[in-house]
This record gives structure tokens, sequence and C-alpha cells, in this order.
């Protein structure tokens, strides 16, 4: 067959071809993004070694190890907290805790494991959901101060074929002493709230740490608190461990040695038993506080870790808040015991002089309204030793009526009323010195002279706290020299000072010498055999007996008593709020009895006394100091 050639138009109608594997044009299309996919794929694993091995390699390497190795904690005990002569008031005893490794958690193993550990499911949970930002190796602490059933239990089903997420520490718990005994002073442990982790002081630490909640315990954290140590090991894919790789010892925290002597703080535990109220012992030429009991009680043993719901309700809906630190925290009118303050501002501002008087008929009236005396008879005529040892109210309301209340403001000011002594403990309230500045601050209006009637028997606006009035009284009995209160030995203390008259300090301190030791003295209960005490009673009213009887009901006043011995160089103040005791006199005896212990242990050369019930002594009662270094406190 023979076939003719094209022509030129023919050609170009004729139909193309398809293209074939072989075309030359799709292979070098191909070959071109085989190419760019493979220098993409390059550059990404070469970013991805660049990442490992030069820019994170510390990061990458520890996330391996963590495939093969675990991290146990080692607790860290806390500092023990010791009393003035080296005994141990608060300890530690070992015990064990649960933890739960998040990396191994398996969310249906939650209820048999609370089930086991008697916990709240409920509970566990939310308590999981607080790590839920926190890194996965991090462990939980789901249990503190295991009961021997719970150990048998997490040592029975910590193996694999059960709950292989679960591990025993070893830790150190706190010991408390028995009966509540300083227990507003040494306060307590637990672990660290979600809101405690937002707070500036507590910004180091992590959830699931146990820090100090209250008191010294608070205070003093970071010093008692130790550094966990952690121990690593090797386990195998079923989490069983191998090897230990490395152990990182913990640091203890350190001890603490106190100011409070533990015989003076057991007497008076025992002088407030069954009352409501407060005691505060310092000694004048320091500031140290040698007692400080606030009663209703509370056991911080039960607070030690986690305290159960019904423990913490009860607290909380008791009506006489035990959780109250009555001797910083318990503001109240401090009655006649204010005396002596007013008694130094009108000798000092030349308002009167030790042969001033005034007549007392049982009362008086003052701008048109009649002022009681407690004595209903009245004292008829008094000068100033009379009106301190007798407590005449006659007598002060002719004083601070002659007054300028900013006058009264100043000196009671510089004694350390109305602001905050700055003991180291937190939560220290103020309590209130009225003045003309307070007063237009506080209602915008006006001081009037008729209000300097109240305030000068210590009523009115004026509120004090225990520990403010024994700083008080101590500084004037010192002759107007004022220590800060501390409750940690060796404290640098800078004392503020008055320049008073000491003739003008005499006077009072005569007039308070009478109160415990003359006839007729209404403080004569604190009289001691030997030892010179100096005092003063007060009685408080909470409202005014004219609105309480038109409402029918029956307020029992304040009991308040302030002394200190001996006469010349104090060495002792104590100061006793005995709530709804009625009478000054009624708290006389408290105060007597924790003077008293003071002097005798000092005659016996600082020994202990015999006859300290056991109740009152701490546990356990070690006697010897620690042997951890006591912190040095700046």
């Amino acid at each position: 067959m023979k076939f003719l050639p094209l022509d030129h138009e023919t050609q170009h109608q004729a139909p193309r071809k398809p293209a074939t594997r072989d075309d030359p044009k799709l292979s070098s299309g191909r070959i071109a993004v085989f190419q760019y996919a493979a220098v993409g794929i390059f550059l990404f694993l070469i970013a991805g070694f660049w990442d490992l091995q030069v820019r994170n390699p510390e990061l990458y390497n520890e996330l391996a190890e963590r495939n093969r190795v675990k991290y146990l904690p080692i607790v860290a005990p806390r500092g023990k907290i010791l009393d003035r002569d080296g005994r141990v008031i608060v300890d530690n005893h070992s015990s064990f805790r649960v933890i739960l490794s998040r990396e191994t958690l398996k969310l249906d193993h939650l209820r048999p494991i609370a089930e086991g550990l008697r916990l709240d499911n409920d509970d566990l949970a939310a308590q999981l959901r607080r790590y839920r930002n926190r890194p996965k190796y991090e462990p939980v602490v789901i249990k503190q101060e295991l009961t021997p059933a719970d150990v048998a239990f997490v040592e029975s089903h910590k193996d694999p074929e059960f709950f292989p997420e679960m591990e025993l520490i070893h830790s150190q718990g706190r010991i408390y002493p028995q009966e509540g005994v300083a227990a507003h002073v040494i306060g307590y442990t637990g672990e660290v709230s979600e809101a405690e982790l937002d707070l500036p002081e507590f910004a180091r630490y992590n959830t699931g740490d146990v820090i100090g909640k209250f008191g010294i315990e608070r205070q003093y954290n970071d010093t008692l608190m130790g550094v966990d140590g952690q121990r690593q090991v090797v386990v195998d894919n079923r989490g069983r461990e191998r090897e230990v790789i490395g152990i990182k010892e913990a640091i203890p925290g350190k001890n603490l040695q106190l100011t409070i002597d533990l015989d003076l703080q057991a007497v008076a535990e025992l002088a407030m038993e069954g009352r409501k109220g407060a005691v505060v012992a310092l000694d004048p030429r320091t500031g140290e506080v040698l007692a400080m009991v606030s009663r209703p009680i509370f056991d911080p043993n039960k607070f030690s870790v986690r305290i159960k719901t019904a423990d913490w309700k009860s607290i909380i809906d008791d009506p006489d808040h035990p959780l109250l630190n009555r001797a910083i925290q318990a503001q109240f009118a401090p009655g006649s015991t204010f005396k002596p303050i007013m008694a130094i501002a009108g000798l000092e501002t030349g308002t009167i002089d030790d042969t001033t008087s005034f007549f007392c008929g049982g009362g008086a009236s003052f701008y048109g309204h009649f002022h009681k005396c407690h004595l209903k008879g009245g004292h008829g005529t008094v000068a100033l030793h009379k009106g301190i040892v007798n407590s005449c109210d006659v007598f002060f309301y002719n004083v601070g009526n002659r007054m300028d209340i900013d006058d009264i403001a100043y000196y009671a000011d510089n004694a350390g009323l109305g602001q905050k002594t700055g003991v180291d403990l937190p939560h220290e309230a103020e309590g209130i010195v009225p003045s003309t500045k307070w007063k237009i601050r506080m209602f915008r209006q006006k001081w009037y002279q008729g209000e300097n009637i109240s305030v000068a028997i210590g009523q009115g606006a004026l509120t004090v706290t225990p520990i403010q009035l024994a700083r008080a009284i101590g500084g004037l009995a010192m002759g107007g020299v004022w220590h800060r209160p501390h409750l940690v030995k060796n404290q640098p203390d800078k004392p503020h000072e008055l320049e008073l008259d000491p003739e003008n300090v005499e006077k009072v301190i005569s007039g308070m010498c009478g109160v415990v030791n003359e006839a007729g003295g209404t403080g004569v209960r604190a009289h001691l055999a030997g030892v010179e005490v100096c005092g003063k009673t007060g009685t408080a009213q909470l409202t005014s007996n004219e609105y309480a009887k038109s409402r029918g009901i029956k307020i029992k006043d304040n009991a308040w008593f302030v002394g200190f011995a001996p006469r010349k160089d104090p060495e002792i103040v104590v100061v006793a709020l005995f709530e709804g005791g009625e009478h000054g006199q009624l708290a006389a005896p408290i105060v007597r009895d924790v003077i008293k212990a003071y002097f005798d242990k000092k005659a016996r050369g600082g020994g202990p006394p015999d006859s300290l019930s056991a109740a009152a002594k701490p546990a356990p009662p070690v006697l010897t100091p620690a042997a951890v270094p006591v912190a040095e406190i700046p």
C-alpha cells in the first residue's frame, strides 16, 4: 500500500497522540516533585536534629530518661520547736504517705484506691484536678499519716497486677502537745491551698506541699521547712523497681527556740481552765514572751495534715471561736487597767499632781449626765494614790474632763496602744485609741469633751488586746521603755522610749503597789509573800448597762488584771483577760499564779516544778536540747 504525503493544512487538523510513560516532559516533572519532597523531608529532619542535639539537648535527654527512671521524693522533716530551756514543744514522728504516679495512672483505678484507703472518691478526683497544669512526672500525695491498715493495703496492691501507680513514701509527721497546750502560739501545718499558692509568701511552693498554716508554724515556715530530697530508681515497662541509681538526701528544717517557758505556760493554761479569755506574760526588760494562752483551745494534731470535714465544721460553728488567738486578736475595752496610763498622762501634762483631789459620793455629773462610780456609797475625798488603789472612777472622770483627748491619745500611743505591737505572729489586731483625728476619719464628726469621761476609765471607743496591755504597763514600769514583744529568742530589738519624769512614774507605781498590798486595794488577791507585786484591776462593760436593761438581757462584764514584779526593776509582767468574769479581782489570782511560778522557778535555780499537771505537759516529754542547730533569726 502506498501512502500519500499530507499537505500543511491537513497536518494541523490531524489528532495528537496521547502522552506515553516514556514522554520526557512527564518524567522530568515527576522528578522535580520528588526532588522537592526529598529536600523538604531532609530539611525537616535537619531541623529536628538541631532541636534535639543542639538547641534543647538537656530537655530531650531528661524526657528520654524519664521513660525508664522514676523519681521518688524524700520528705525533709520540719525543724523542731523548743522552749527557752531547750525542751521540745513540737516534735516529729515517723509515718508514711501514699503517692500516685500520674504517668501510669489509670482512671478506672481511682475508685478502688479510694475505697481501699478510705478516701472520698470525689475528693480524690478533685485533688488530681489540682495537678492538671503540673508536669506529668510530678506525683500526687493522696493521703498522709497512714494507718497500719492503709500501709498494708498499699503494700499488697502496688503490684503491677493491681495498682502500680501507688507508691509508699516515708515521711515525718508533726506531734503537738497534749490538751492543746500553746496551740495558738505554735499553730499547725497543712497542705498548701490553691488560694495560698497565689500569695507571694508561698510562691516557691508547689501543689501538695505541707506548710505552716497558723501561729509560729506559719510565721517561721521558711525556717522550719527543709528541702526535700529525691531517690532515682530504674523501673521496667511495668513500673517495677529494678535499681537505685542515685539519692539526693533531704535537708532537714532548722530548729526554732522560743522565748516561751513551758513551766509558766503550763501554769497559765491550768489557771485558765474552764474559762474564756487570754493570758500573756512578758519580760519587760527584753520583750520576750514567757507565756501566751488563749481559751477556748483547739487540738492542732487534727490539723497536722488534712482536717476531717466534721472536725472542721465543729470548730467553725463553735460560737466561742476557738481559732481566735485572744492574746493578740481580742479587742476589748480595758476598763480600769487603763487608769495608770491616764495617771501618767495627767501628771506629765501638769493636769494633776499627787495632791490633787476630788470628792466621790458614788458618782458625778458631767455635761448633763450622771456617771456612777463602781462603789455605790462613794470613796469620799480622793487623791491620786487612793484613786489608783481603790480604782475610784470619779477621780479619773475629773482627770479626763480636765485633759484634751489628744493629750490622752499621745501617752496611750507611746505606750503602744491602738497599734500592732509587732509580735512575731500573723494576724495581730490593732485596737483603738480615740482622738480628734480618729473620730473625723471614722465618723466625719468632731470630738466632744464629754466623751473624755468614758475614755478616762478605759471605756468608750478605747479597745486594747491583752498583749498590748501587757507591753504598755510593762514599759511604764520600766520608766518609759517599751520593747517589742517577740516569741523567738535572740531577736534584735530597738525599744521605743519616752522621757518621763521618774518621780511621776514612781507615784503611779506606788498606787499600783497599793492595789495589791494595801487594805482596800482592789487587787489584794494577787498578793504574794516575799514578792512585791504591783497591779491594776479592770472591770469592762461590753455594752452600756442602760442598753442591756432596756433589752432585758444580762451581759457579764469582762474581768482584767495586769501585774508586774518586783516593784523595782521588774522582771515579769502578766495580763489576764477573763471574758464574762464580771469583776477584775477575779482575774487577779490568774496573774498571781503565773508570777509565783516564775519566782518559784527562779528560787530553784531554773528547774521545772514538780507539781505540773501531767495533762499540761507537752508530748513527747523530751527534756534535752535537740541536736539540730537552732535557727538564727535576724
